[in-house]
């Protein structure tokens, strides 16, 4: 089966998407450089190597947007916490390899993806680590069932991310792919734009 890349999205409105750039730079110009980076981001990484799917939020809004590209699969974030959701859309996809990352990822190329999938040929999971202890990309081989502890007990957007997920993922071999730097104030926008 082909790869898949799920892309996580959120519809760039002022105020409901990326709010801590937002309190840095104003909610407008935040959700404008969310939208651009994306598009930019989604035309990068067409490869005809894998699939790409946007996983869109919120669910309505982002399955009708005319913002992302009208010929790109979409399916609905769902409910809960980042972890519910990213385990709500392996298990959908469990069937082929996946990763999914985030559209707020300057520095990601195709070469990037590439190599994730090429790590998932002797490993079971694929992390790509970021400066701040999180992680810019996820993905697993395919799987029969996602295991039930996946992702639980995770402290999302701080410094043991990184180390919670991989505690999560219990006997699983990991293999681990180049570091990446997301954009979530203005000192990460200064740092991707030197």
């Amino acid at each position: 089966m082909r790869p898949t890349l799920i892309i996580m999205v959120k519809e760039p409105r002022p105020g409901r998407v990326k709010t801590r750039l937002g309190r840095d730079i104003g909610m407008v110009r935040a959700a404008w450089w969310f939208r651009h980076q994306t598009c930019s981001l989604i035309r990068r990484l067409r490869d005809p190597r894998w699939d790409i799917i946007l996983a869109v939020s919120p669910d309505a809004e982002g399955l009708t947007s005319r913002v992302w590209p009208a010929e790109l699969p979409r399916v609905a974030q769902g409910t809960g916490n980042l972890g519910d959701r990213m385990a709500r859309l392996f298990r959908r996809f469990a069937p082929s390899p996946t990763c999914i990352i985030g559209a707020d990822i300057p520095g990601i190329q195709r070469a990037h993806i590439a190599e994730a999938f090429r790590a998932l040929g002797s490993r079971e999971a694929v992390l790509g680590p970021a400066p701040d202890g999180g992680y810019w990309l996820v993905g697993f081989k395919p799987m029969a069932a996602v295991p039930s502890g996946l992702f639980q007990n995770v402290r999302w957007s701080s410094k043991h991310a990184l180390s919670d997920t991989v505690t999560s993922m219990s006997d699983m071999r990991i293999s681990y792919v180049s570091e990446q730097r997301d954009v979530d104030q203005l000192a990460d926008l200064e740092l991707v734009e030197d």
